[in-house]
């Protein structure tokens, strides 16, 4: 097996540690990239072509930032015809958010009044110490700035019902209205924005919009007798995010001329990826032609460009759970440890098609890795990721993978520690094809 080891389960679990939010994602591969010697664009700057090749985008590496969206690209290989090859992924995961209004006090207790993101899994946010992340928008003289906002404290807590008050102590239906807001405190409190101003260093009355989110503050582990296993929030999907990042970083230029390397992680993908900066939104599509514009292309070799290109949609993927063996496809068992997962749907939940299928298989034999083949049940609803979307909106062959792990939109995860480098080995060895 040739593994990369440059990616590991405890290299995994600092990142998602550093990342709480889309945003501290991108913080956290921004500042990997910049380390790196990628340079930072903007899109409201010209592209238009530099004589100095570092600096020119379509022959340097480079990255440019949307919100809670990252694309990343290594155009040091190109030649004049050249192609994308693209990881995509998503950067946000299920949570407990932060309403507008959010300050209450009930029964002398006060609260935080709190929403689910996504599919959030929301028995298993009950009884966590949690922390708040995200974003502050506020004045700055008379224009828009925001600050990034991350309280690694246990300043929430959304406590379980007692058994014995439960109507027949099996458990209760939780409503995501009245039963999933978090206690702050006793009495009255500071207004929640106040004090996440004053962590931000802002003046409350200059903060006019916000993104804020819980996150559960206990580290990431490696857990199991043996250490082969990484208990950690938010594995769906900073697993790929991290794998991607290493994979970009460690495909190297020299070994595939006339290729761009890409990774492109993308906000928003747990509720349907509608808006600017998720994957239906035009921020892939405009990356890849101005980046081809840079480099004296037209509309035409832009067009020729996307069709030679290949993309591969990374978001996690469902082990088999030792006690719910009968909820998975019977001869298509998923193993912890086992390798990345080559996702396939009839009905196009995964963007799978058999050139994709090809293409990732020959990737994980380049990589000397096992590969898995993962097929949901036709009795049960299908998940989906970025993979449909990315392929309807820009017409690149798309392929979806993963990795495998347990409980999927869990507020805690688990995943094997060696399908952390083996995920990450694939996915460089398919930049490098």
């Amino acid at each position: 097996m040739t593994v990369d080891t440059s990616a590991t389960a405890a290299g995994l679990g600092d990142f998602i540690d550093a990342s709480p939010s889309p945003f501290h994602v991108c913080a956290t591969v921004a500042a990997t990239l910049d380390a790196a010697g990628y340079q930072r664009l903007s899109e409201t700057d010209s592209w238009a072509g530099s004589d100095a090749a570092e600096s020119n985008p379509a022959s340097g590496r480079h990255y440019v930032v949307r919100g809670g969206s990252i694309i990343a690209w290594d155009a040091s290989a190109a030649a004049d015809d050249p192609r994308f090859r693209i990881v995509g992924g998503h950067t946000d995961s299920p949570n407990l958010r932060v309403k507008q209004n959010p300050d209450r006090v009930s029964a002398g207790l006060a609260t935080v009044a709190l929403e689910p993101y996504g599919g959030a899994w929301l028995n298993s946010w009950l009884d966590r110490d949690l922390g708040l992340s995200g974003r502050l928008a506020y004045d700055a003289g008379g224009t828009v700035a925001f600050e990034l906002v991350r309280i690694d404290e246990p300043i929430l807590r959304v406590p379980q019902l007692a058994i014995h008050l439960s109507e027949d102590r099996k458990g209760v239906s939780l409503d995501p209205q009245r039963h999933v807001d978090a206690i702050r405190g006793v009495g009255e409190a500071q207004p929640l924005l106040a004090f996440v101003a004053d962590r931000a260093g802002l003046d409350a009355d200059a903060v006019l919009g916000w993104e804020l989110m819980t996150h559960d503050v206990a580290p990431s582990r490696i857990v199991g007798a043996a250490g082969d296993l990484l208990s950690a929030p938010r594995l769906d999907n900073q697993g790929t995010c991290y794998a991607g990042l290493r994979a970009l970083l460690d495909a190297g230029s020299g070994e595939r001329p006339g290729a761009i390397s890409m990774l492109a992680l993308f906000d928003h993908e747990e509720v349907g990826s509608g808006s600017e900066r998720g994957a239906s939104s035009d921020f892939l599509v405009t990356v890849c032609e101005r980046i081809v514009a840079a480099s004296g292309g037209d509309r035409d070799d832009f067009l020729r460009t996307m069709a030679a290109s290949v993309c591969v949609s990374g978001d996690m993927a469902h082990a088999t759970h030792p006690n719910y063996p009968d909820r998975h496809e019977p001869s298509h068992r998923i193993a912890v440890n086992g390798g990345p997962v080559l996702k396939v749907n009839q009905n196009l939940r995964y963007a799978s098609d058999a050139i994709g299928e090809a293409e990732f298989a020959l990737a994980c034999r380049d990589a000397g890795v096992p590969l898995q083949r993962y097929i949901h049940r036709a009795d049960l609803p299908c998940g989906s990721t970025i993979g449909p979307l990315t392929a309807t909106r820009t017409g690149l062959l798309t392929v979806d993978v993963g990795a495998p792990q347990l409980a999927m939109h869990s507020c805690r995860e688990l995943m094997g520690a060696d399908d952390v480098p083996m995920y990450s080995a694939a996915l460089a060895a398919f930049l490098r094809r």
